[in-house]
């Protein structure tokens, strides 16, 4: 395959490394497979064009790319709307796509693994037709990450406790959101604190992570407003990967939800795979069974070995 890597340099993980150093080890592993790859270093002003160009190249198979969560959104886009095969690269903070795909966190390792990866079909969503694989959400994580950002931080360490900090402040001041879905054909209405539909539905643990992206299914969860005591267990419980037996959280699988924001204000705002996004009043959002193409690892354990 010919492959093309556009890779985030200012990313968390990139920006400490010798990247000339790792560009040669990722060329030879990759013509080592019988591929061919090119790679582009850009930073975060640039990677939506530099991804654009590259997904619209006609010569690659591939875009792979290489940064945090946002990166690797807008990458998936690309390559669903280009017929690209996707590879992830991660290389940010959290970067949970990347572990619905089984990938190693270590970029070194993970690059090799890329190298000898194959190609699967995995399911997408899409917001008002904006793609997303991670999930869309309303109500307290947007307002999360509005209050994170006031925070410096340059680390995954920083990023853990400027999230905290947050958490802090929302216990105090819970977000209501009114709001009308329609989760296939059924209706639901109420007021609530949180909402999040997810590109799969989430395992248990710390980290709101699918762990199978192939069941055609949505994840739609809900959580209505709390006092502090129950704010402090909300938190408590995602903290210790405990969420799922919390009687606040409702789940539900879907694969189609209509959202409509009764008490709908413009400066509301959504967070679509950690970005954030001026709210609509109402949300289609729906789940694209396996139409994007990924590179997956097969083996990572023994390809370790081999290393």
């Amino acid at each position: 395959m010919k492959i093309i890597a556009v890779l985030n340099g200012e990313s968390g993980t990139l920006r400490t490394l010798d990247i000339a150093a790792f560009i040669a080890d990722a060329k030879a592993a990759f013509t080592a497979e019988g591929h061919e790859l090119h790679c582009d270093v850009t930073d975060g002003e640039h990677i939506l064009n530099v991804l654009e160009a590259a997904a619209q190249n006609p010569y690659y198979d591939v875009l792979l790319a290489g940064g945090g969560d946002g990166t690797i959104s807008a990458a998936a886009a690309l390559a669903w709307r280009n017929n690209k095969i996707l590879g992830v690269l991660p290389a940010g903070t959290m970067n949970l796509f990347a572990r619905s795909l089984n990938m190693p966190q270590n970029i070194s390792v993970s690059i090799h693994a890329l190298a000898c990866a194959t190609v699967q079909a995995v399911d997408i969503g899409t917001c008002n037709g904006q793609v997303f694989v991670h999930q869309v959400a309303i109500g307290l994580h947007p307002l999360l990450i509005r209050i994170r950002e006031k925070y410096n931080y340059s680390s995954r360490l920083g990023k853990i406790w400027a999230n905290f900090r947050a958490m802090v402040q929302l216990i105090r001041h819970v977000p209501r959101v009114k709001t009308e879905a329609v989760i296939d054909g059924r209706t639901i209405k109420g007021v609530y604190s949180a909402l999040a539909i997810s590109n799969n539905p989430y395992g248990d643990g710390v980290l709101p992570v699918a762990p199978d992206v192939q069941t055609g299914r949505l994840g739609f969860y809900l959580a209505k407003p709390l006092p502090v005591s129950g704010m402090i267990r909300l938190f408590w419980d995602i903290l210790r990967g405990k969420w799922r037996s919390n009687l606040a959280i409702v789940e539900d699988h879907a694969r189609s939800v209509q959202l409509k924001t009764v008490t709908h204000k413009t400066h509301q705002y959504m967070s679509v795979d950690g970005e954030l996004l001026p709210l609509p009043a109402m949300l289609e959002i729906q789940i694209h069974p396996a139409a994007l193409k990924v590179l997956i690892p097969e083996d990572v354990g023994q390809m370790l070995k081999d290393l």
